[in-house]
């Protein structure tokens, strides 16, 4: 078809005139400013021909002072613009739209009027085509482009249209498609906009009005849609906003909020206000809430698992091919693993897709701008270009800049919010895991391996995600920054870039030493986080013996090792930092030496030097962030075979136990079975065929070892199970052996997840004897009971278990041994209200595992087993009678018991039948061996009982159920003070306050003082310089290019090469001396702050670590001292390097276009503001961000040790729920913490955008007064701005965050402080107390200022030489009446004299060291046992041994190959509590103190022991006075006297003999004790 309108088209011109065209443009300026043809016929394309005129003429565009395109290209391109974008982008968002529907949006007023301008466009196009028809019709031959154009925009308005109906049906509420298509719309239709008018007032009237007028209904209609589309829409129907409380605003935001995060500003200003709280924090979005996002990630993993199993069977199978074939397909019979890498890159996929097309975006643009500075420079040194040429590189410079803003920070936003999404999910698929791990798998992977994989590892994962698009980015940025410094220099940037290339090595040697460095370090850190662990553990030990300076000495030593590494690794980091700011001026040095070096006609000119410095500037991002991305890799694929590894562990197998089919009338039944813990162990139980009626009560008895334990374990389906059945009924309570208590009230712990009942509550509280607890517990049953339930005591605890057990009202219940942590009158009331036949669980299925042979003739069933079998299975009288294994049990486990019953039965009736004593009694139920003078049974029994039960726990640890918890037992007058004050307060441990509002300016001050002031000031005058150089060496770069060029050469090159050097070289030493400079101080101020807190924290009183928990003061000594060590100096480095860069262009565009200070003044005050706003709200989300945190692994670990119990009540789809819950709540401040991040670059670098358009708007208004070289160096110091101005808020923040520390550090170096150790003026005589007399006056004393009287109006006198023993009722004071003979506690008023020296007069120290305690507590060090006895090196060899041998440890340690040296584990650990006390005892003979106090130091130790160490307090401390706190009457029968102290005054003080006959106080307690 021949187009209309060809026939008036005149055919082209020849080659010679387009020749003669190209030769004369001259000839074509005449009508240059006219939308018609020249005189003569142009050269045709298709576009020419399509609209009958010419498509594109220089002269009219580009070569003018009043530019304008033509008609044909207005017509044509501008209009399609549009139309081919919303074409380009429509199958992909109807593709995007279909996969996510958001619910349905009513129609609305807005609506409605967006419909409405769409159908009016749509109908203004097509009125354009009808009215081109019309003029055909009529004779016309309107060229072809007024059929194309109307035709191809109204079907694009048309589209328009239905889009935003479609939009509306799949609940968008503003649609970002729309937006740039309205606003490329408009942007097209300016240029015509103005065209018409100009012509029109040219030409005098208007050629064509019907189409002038359409044009500007057009422009009116796509400006009003532009407009519409800018508000959105109401929320859809169904919608989850709905129903939120809080929902993020994102969901809901506009395209243009969402492009620049305006979305945030709400919670930045509400964070400005006030300090940001947990219910500030939006809820997630739904698609990023744990649940949906790791139920994605294990649908594929499960599927990779299967694929996995069939590839394991194929291979089995392959094994049977013949041996010919086995070597040709050897390769693939190889069972595959299933690869987590594989599974996460299937998750994410289109997610890294997106982000690698936004990041390639990202990276072209960047290189946009040194091209533009190029056209810029080339305008500025060409006088005759027409002006508007600068105004529109300066916009496009701006455009591009704010371009580049907007797509980097999505990518950001994207990139981590999907890095957040991976660390969840890992953490999810971990905790799923650790549910269902079974016990041979749990021994490979330990609890705190598994807690790491899930901070450690999960978080390396994070950490790489933003870097995982550098593997495309890198090598495309430096692949295109070569080709255009090619461009630019030639082969001379083959220099400059082999330097580069050269330093990556070099910053990789040092990244790698430093990393030694840091290893090491870390070493050290350990040992002295772990001795201060140690140091306040023992407090007390080390005050009471006065030790404090040799642990002082200790943790100094290994202090000074590591701040000598910390040293090294920061000389290493000035290197680096020195390379880094270097760099550009090193490279930029070498290029252009070699540049004009090589030819001497190469001119260096401010075009060729300033492009070049920006494109290296983009380079050496990528190439400095190439090792760190190496590293990352490397380390994210440890993490990686870590989790894979773990994931791909044996889980616990649920068909292990059959839950349906059962034989009728059994609760449980096993036939033949076979178990073990492990498929690489022996069988720990085999041949068992075990039968239990419904609602019988069933004993498991045996010896240590023989697998009673394990019996409950394969009940549960924990075992793995080699062969038989196994059948249990209905739902099972279990209640382990070492009771798991988790971190939440005590009430959340006995229901357990199920709703509350509170009648069938209390009756479970009841039955298991915790309404008396709960009177001394601070807040009832809403107590928050610590981790692994620090805050109770071992039979609480039990009974916490017990009572979830009776509460959850299952069918079967499981009791491994419940009774043995409990005392034996509580035992008996739990076994008669809960257990027993008359219990609360009476007609239940029980099976107890027991050792107490006390409660057997109640039993329904006995089930004897040993060795793993069961040997006899019976009731009580019929196994007596049996005379077999049985029996032999009762001789063995019950010597005592028979000949005792009926005594110990009367004596429990009475000690029931009242009330008070029995409340008394359950309160004092820790251990027994802490139950104070209210012993119910025989000593021997006690103990024997006690031995049996430690025994057992032993051996359940062999059988696999995780280990007992080392716990400190509180001293029952600890227990009732804590519980006074408890009351008292509301709570023993005071809340730590965290830091509201901004950081005081005297913390900054502090610090300074810290790093000494000399430093300080020096650190002041150096930056400034190294600034000054640097600007300097720029400068006189510039000054170089616009130097002038005499015969096509410059002269002075070699002078201008040396002077540039050396200016370079002293910015790089100033910077070195000023990064070593920062080092020194801040290895200075990390020992003094560290040393004042130290020496501070061992003078503290004892009060203080009553009162605040170890953790709190480790934290100081650990985090906080970390981030003094290791963050402060390379933030403060980081924030002056960037507050100079960003002085630094100030100063050079003030300095280049003057005009520029106009604008200086609003833009800093913008930024300020943006930086008051984001730095409060970023420090609280911060804040949010690590308290929520710590849970997620507090939780995972408990959820860990307690899998067992999880299982058997079959909560864990409740437990992944309370998991999820609390990863989302880390995730929600997470979350908003990278929107804050965000929000504040989108803001800054629009502040930087501003600076690089006013730079160069500024130098094309004063082009006439400035040189090239000039504008050079103006715009290309400010296209770094941005950068710099965001990491200066960022590092000012960071500043501000971490700068607490040393808050925190000074808080605790300043609290208040115990007496001196030794007062010079006031010192006793030597050989004081030579007597040992002992005299209270008028004494008494409290814990703290503020509570009650402890000991009131105390007054005796103990002769030098007496033995006297203390007893008393729990709290009646008598470990405080020890304490303040040591001065552990200060007198309220009275005083204490020894040998007629009132202790208040001399030195701590002084008293301490002349006073000898054997603590109740046996504190051992992670010593040598030399160390443990004598710190100071005081005493011989021979006197330490003389000291052992007396003490009956001579044959232990000489037997141990190192003797003395013989290394204590923590705590003693490997060391038995009696041995532990004999080593304490070693200390007192060391010692050999004219007054030694005994603090019930023989309660948790057996009969023996006991009765020797009394041996030998009467035979070598014979002359001594002794003070004994008894636990055990026996032991203080022959004491001279015993004083009876009852709520800390004295009620009887005689000698024992009297005491009984007055039949007093005491007279009871020996009777109790069968001593009277």
């Amino acid at each position: 078809m021949v187009p209309n309108g060809q026939c008036f088209i005149p055919k082209g011109p020849g080659p010679e005139l387009e020749e003669g065209l190209e030769e004369e443009p001259q000839l074509l300026t005449t009508e240059a400013g006219l939308p018609h043809s020249p005189s003569w016929p142009p050269r045709l394309g298709p576009m020419d021909a399509l609209c009958g005129s010419k498509f594109w003429d220089s002269n009219l565009s580009v070569h003018t002072d009043s530019p304008d395109l033509t008609p044909c290209f207005q017509n044509s391109l501008l209009a399609w613009v549009p139309c081919f974008y919303l074409w380009a982008v429509l199958p992909g968002y109807l593709l995007y739209r279909e996969h996510h529907c958001g619910g349905y949006i009513v129609l609305s007023r807005l609506s409605r009027l967006k419909t409405v301008s769409g159908v009016l466009l749509w109908c203004v196009s097509w009125a354009d085509l009808f009215y081109s028809f019309h003029g055909l019709v009529h004779g016309g031959a309107p060229a072809p482009i007024f059929f194309v154009t109307p035709l191809v925009v109204g079907i694009t308005m048309l589209l328009a249209t239905l889009l935003i109906q479609y939009d509306r049906l799949r609940g968008v509420q503003s649609s970002g498609v729309l937006i740039i298509f309205w606003f490329l719309c408009v942007v097209c239709a300016i240029v015509p906009f103005r065209s018409r008018i100009l012509l029109a007032m040219a030409e005098g009237k208007i050629s064509d009005p019907f189409r002038f007028t359409t044009f500007y209904i057009y422009f009116a209609l796509v400006l009003f849609a532009l407009i519409l589309s800018c508000f959105r829409e109401k929320p859809p129907f169904f919608s989850p906003r709905n129903v939120n409380p809080n929902p993020c605003p994102e969901l809901s935001a506009g395209f243009l909020s969402r492009l620049c995060f305006w979305w945030f500003t709400k919670m930045a200003i509400l964070g400005y206000r006030r300090p940001l709280e947990e219910q500030d924090l939006w809820s997630l979005k739904e698609e990023d809430c744990s649940q949906k996002v790791v139920q994605g990630l294990l649908e594929v993993w499960k599927k990779l698992q299967k694929t996995a199993a069939r590839h394991k069977t194929a291979a089995s199978s392959w094994k049977r091919v013949s041996g010919e074939d086995e070597m040709l397909l050897g390769g693939r019979r190889r069972p595959q693993q299933p690869s987590f890498l594989w599974a996460l890159l299937v998750t994410f996929r289109s997610s890294l897709l997106i982000s690698i097309c936004l990041k390639v975006a990202q990276d072209l643009l960047s290189f946009v701008n040194p091209q533009l500075l190029s056209i810029l420079i080339s305008f500025i040194s060409n006088p005759t270009a027409p002006t508007w040429w600068g105004f529109l590189v300066a916009g496009l410079m701006f455009a591009c800049s704010m371009m580049q803003t907007l797509i980097l920070q999505q990518f950001y936003h994207f990139v981590f919010a999907k890095a957040l999404k991976l660390r969840l999910v890992i953490i999810g698929v971990i905790y799923r895991k650790a549910l269902v791990i079974s016990n041979s798998a749990k021994r490979e992977s330990p609890v705190g391996e598994i807690v790491n994989l899930m901070s450690t590892d999960a978080q390396r994962f994070m950490d790489l995600a933003p870097f995982l698009n550098l593997v495309v980015s890198v090598p495309l940025q430096i692949i295109l920054a070569m080709y255009f410094l090619w461009q630019n220099l030639g082969p001379s940037i083959l220099a400059g870039v082999a330097l580069m290339v050269l330093l990556i090595p070099l910053n990789g040697a040092v990244a790698m030493k430093m990393r030694a460095f840091q290893a090491e370090q870390m070493k050290f850190k350990d040992s002295r986080i772990k001795l201060m662990s140690e140091i306040l553990a023992g407090i007390k030990v080390l005050k009471l013996y006065a030790w404090e300076p040799s642990f002082l000495e200790k943790v100094e030593g290994i202090r000074e090792d590591e701040l000598r590494l910390l040293r090294k690794s920061a000389y290493l980091q000035a290197i680096s930092t020195f390379t880094w700011v270097c760099t550009p001026v090193l490279v930029t040095l070498t290029t252009l030496g070699v540049y004009v070096s090589v030819d001497p006609n190469n001119v260096l000119d401010a075009e060729k030097a300033f492009v070049s410095v920006s494109l290296f500037n983009i380079l050496k991002i990528p190439l400095n962030m190439l090792p760190q991305l190496i590293s990352n890799l490397i380390q994210t694929s440890v993490s990686l075979k870590r989790i894979q590894h773990f994931l791909s562990q044996d889980e616990v197998d649920p068909q292990c136990v059959e839950r349906k089919t059962i034989t009728p009338g059994y609760a449980v039944t096993i036939h033949n079975g076979t178990f073990t813990w492990a498929q690489d162990l022996p069988p720990t139980l085999h041949s068992l065929n075990i039968q239990v009626p419904k609602g019988a009560l069933v004993a498991v008895v045996g010896p240590v070892g023989c697998g009673k334990s394990s019996l409950v374990s394969a009940l549960l389906g924990e075992m793995e199970k080699l062969e038989g059945t196994v059948c249990v009924k209905g739902s099972v309570a279990y209640v382990p052996q070492q009771a798991w208590i988790q971190n939440c009230t005590l009430q959340e712990n006995v229901l357990f997840g199920r709703a509350l009942d509170p009648k069938r509550y209390h009756r479970a509280l009841e039955a298991c004897a915790l309404l008396a607890d709960l009177e001394m517990l601070p807040g009832g049953d809403q107590t928050e009971i610590g981790e692994k339930g620090i805050n109770l005591s071992g039979g609480q605890r039990q009974r916490v278990s017990l009572a979830r057990a009776v509460y959850s009202e299952a069918d079967l219940f499981l009791l491994d041994d419940p009774l043995s942590a409990v005392d034996s009158h509580v035992a008996k009331h739990i076994f008669d209200q809960v257990i027993g036949p008359e219990g609360v669980l009476a007609g239940k299925t029980r099976v107890l595992v027991t050792h107490s042979t006390s409660f057997l003739p109640q039993m329904d069933i006995i089930i004897v087993l040993a060795d793993g079998q069961v040997s006899e299975v019976g009731s009580y009288p019929d196994l007596l009678g049996r005379n077999g294994s049985f029996a032999n049990f009762l001789c063995n486990y019950a010597p005592e018991e028979d000949k005792e019953s009926l005594k110990e039965d009367s004596r429990t009736a009475a000690a029931l039948e009242n009330t008070e004593d029995e409340e008394l009694l359950l309160i004092e139920d820790t251990l027994s061996n802490h139950t104070d003078l209210t012993d119910n049974e025989p000593v021997l029994y006690e103990v024997q009982k006690q031995f049996m039960r430690q025994l057992s726990v032993m051996s359940s640890e062999g059988e696999g159920q995780g280990r007992p918890v080392p716990r400190r037992c509180l001293g029952s007058a600890e227990k009732a003070v804590q519980a006074a004050e408890a009351k008292a307060r509301g709570a023993l441990i005071q809340e730590e306050k965290a830091a509201m509002g901004t950081v005081k300016l005297s913390v900054f001050w502090d610090y300074a003082k810290a790093m000494g002031l000399y430093t300080t000031v020096a650190i002041c005058v150096l930056y400034p310089c190294q600034t000054a150089a640097a600007i300097g060496a720029n400068v006189w770069l510039s000054a170089w290019t616009n130097e002038a060029v005499v015969d096509s050469r410059q002269n002075n090159t070699s002078m201008r090469l040396g002077v540039y050097a050396a200016l370079g070289v002293l910015q790089g030493i100033l910077v070195m001396l000023a990064a070593v400079t920062l080092t020194v101080g801040s290895v200075h101020a990390a020992r003094s702050l560290h040393q004042a807190l130290l020496h501070n924290k061992m003078r503290s009183p004892q009060s203080f670590f009553d009162t605040t928990p170890s953790g709190r003061i480790l934290n100081r000594f650990s985090k906080d001292i970390y981030v003094i060590d290791e963050v402060l100096a390379p933030t403060i480095l980081m924030l002056l390097n960037s507050f100079y860069n960003s002085l630094a262009t100030l100063v050079v565009i003030v300095a280049s276009t003057p005009l520029f200070t106009v604008v200086t003044l609003p833009l800093g005050v913008f930024y300020v503001l943006m930086q008051r706003f984001y730095v409060a709200t970023s420090r609280q989300l911060k804040r949010l961000e690590s308290i929520s945190r710590s849970p997620i692994y507090s939780h995972f670990s408990e959820t860990v040790t307690g899998s067992s119990v999880i299982r058997a009540y079959g909560r864990s789809q409740d437990f992944q729920a309370i998991s999820d819950a609390k990863v989302d709540a880390n995730h929600r401040s997470c979350y908003a913490h990278i929107a804050s991040n965000r929000w504040l670059g989108v803001q800054v670098e629009f502040v930087g955008n501003c600076v690089v358009f006013f730079a160069a708007l500024f130098a094309v208004i004063g082009r006439n007064s400035l040189s090239p070289g000039l504008v050079g160096l103006s715009v290309s110091y400010a296209l770094q701005i941005t950068l710099t101005l965001n990491w200066m808020i960022r590092m000012m923040s960071d500043l501000e965050a971490n700068i607490v520390a040393v808050e925190r550090v000074k808080e605790y170096s300043k609290t208040e402080t115990e007496a001196p150790w030794v007062m010079e003026g006031s010192r006793p005589p030597a050989g004081w107390p030579p007597k040992g007399e002992v005299e209270f006056r008028n004494y008494s004393v409290r814990y703290r200022p503020g509570l009650e009287l402890v000991l009131k109006n105390l007054s005796l006198h103990v002769h030098g030489g007496e033995k006297v023993g203390i007893v008393g009722r729990t709290g009646a004071g008598k470990s405080s009446m020890t304490l303040c003979l040591f001065r552990i506690l200060e007198a309220a008023e009275g005083e204490i004299r020894i040998d007629g020296l009132n202790v208040a007069d001399i030195g701590l120290h002084d008293l301490r060291s002349q006073l000898t305690i054997i603590p109740q507590d046996p504190i051992l060090f992670s010593a040598s046992l030399r160390t443990n006895l004598d710190p100071f090196g005081h005493y011989s060899e021979e006197d330490i041994w003389r000291a052992l041998e007396l003490s009956h440890l001579h044959t232990f340690v000489s037997s141990q190959p190192a003797g003395l040296e013989f290394q204590c584990s923590e705590g003693g650990e490997n060391l038995s509590v009696g041995q532990r006390q004999l080593v304490c005892l070693a200390r007192a003979l060391l010692r050999k103190s004219r007054i030694l106090v005994l603090d019930e130091a023989t309660a948790a130790i057996d009969l023996e022991t006991d009765d020797f160490i009394q041996a030998i307090i009467r035979t070598q401390f014979e002359s001594c006075t002794v003070l004994t706190i008894a636990h055990r009457l026996n032991t203080i029968m022959d004491y001279t006297r015993v004083l009876v102290l009852d709520k800390g005054t004295i009620a009887e003080f005689d000698s024992p003999a009297n005491l009984i006959a007055a039949r007093g106080i005491f007279y009871g307690m020996a009777r109790d004790a069968g001593l009277a």
